[in-house]
């Protein structure tokens, strides 16, 4: 056999393997491997794509729960999965942009053991404050922070996740030095601001809004490059202190293993693209306080890029340890 023919049965088997991996990923189910407990905005977010996926995939679509150590649990389970595309990570950045700057011994490499697929929420944070608060503007907090280093608190919703560094992140940009008290969970911190016992709170949209509408907590801002709907005209970070660089996407993507086939990437990035770009997704994320993001591969890839840029600076510059 000459040069010609080799190269072209190669390319032959090629396609053939490719055929034949696609051929496995559209006939079995595909599973969702979610980091989160069952109820919250991502594993609403999953739910709401599985069924939709379904549909168009013409395939069962599951979702596993896998919740734990900030989505260390659920996105190892996904890095040593079968690239068949049968099997994809609903990824946020605690698990994939941030865990990598505090613990050295992850059981996976965030950078290589995946390949983005698709981006489809963000879910913003805000800075607020309990309605008897001394605090109308972004400009007071930062004005008493400076007269009082160090004193001035802000609850998170445990140390190392995106509340905590966006919080750190709010104070290195502002020149401050704030108090970080860490909760487990966004319910406790609401429940001691409310209290009193811490000054804000950095914590998402979609937690924060209840209270809002109660009329027990006002946000001062959020983190984001336009105003919130649902927060009915709180200025974004940046119109409030006048301070660059305080957009902070908490974006919701789906990423797969490492060697997944790029025909099965674009298969499925097309359909779940597709599904975010329907008005009842809009509708849907709304509700839960979330962004409707609609990218492909490339965005997502960008997006986490800049994520890990930005709380590798964050980490660094604050001394961030991980637990």
């Amino acid at each position: 056999m000459n040069i010609k023919h080799t190269f072209l049965a190669a390319a032959v088997a090629l396609v053939a393997a490719q055929s034949s991996l696609a051929q496995a990923q559209s006939s079995q189910p595909l599973r969702i491997v979610v980091p989160f407990a069952a109820g919250g905005a991502q594993d609403v977010i999953g739910r709401y794509l599985g069924n939709k996926l379904t549909a168009r995939l013409g395939v069962p679509v599951v979702i596993d729960n896998k919740a734990g150590a900030g989505g260390v649990i659920a996105a190892d389970a996904v890095a040593k999965a079968a690239p068949d595309g049968n099997t994809v990570l609903l990824a946020t950045g605690g698990a994939i942009s941030i865990a990598p700057h505090l613990n050295a011994r992850l059981p996976y490499d965030a950078r290589k053991d995946f390949v983005p697929i698709a981006i489809v929420a963000d879910t913003p944070m805000t800075m607020g404050v309990r309605a008897q608060s001394p605090y109308n503007s972004v400009a007071d907090v930062i004005k008493d922070a400076k007269a009082r280093p160090g004193q001035v608190s802000y609850a998170s919703t445990g140390n190392g996740t995106v509340s905590h560094l966006t919080g750190e992140l709010f104070a290195q940009t502002a020149g401050i030095k704030l108090l970080h008290v860490p909760y487990r969970g966004a319910a406790p911190a609401l429940t001691d601001l409310l209290g009193g016992q811490v000054s804000m709170i950095v914590t998402s949209s979609a937690s924060i809004d209840p209270m809002v509408e109660d009329k027990k907590a006002r946000v001062l801002a959020s983190f984001t490059t336009q105003r919130l709907p649902n927060l009915k005209g709180s200025p974004t970070m940046t119109e409030a202190s006048g301070m660059k660089g305080l957009e902070v996407p908490v974006w919701v993507g789906l990423l797969a293993p490492a060697k997944t086939p790029q025909a099965v990437i674009d298969k499925l990035a097309a359909e779940i693209v597709a599904v975010c770009k329907l008005p009842e997704t809009q509708e849907r994320f709304s509700g839960l306080g979330a962004v409707v993001e609609c990218g492909g591969p490339k965005e997502l890839a960008k997006v986490i890029s800049d994520d890990d840029q930005r709380w590798g600076k964050v980490i660094t510059q604050g001394g961030i340890k991980g637990e």
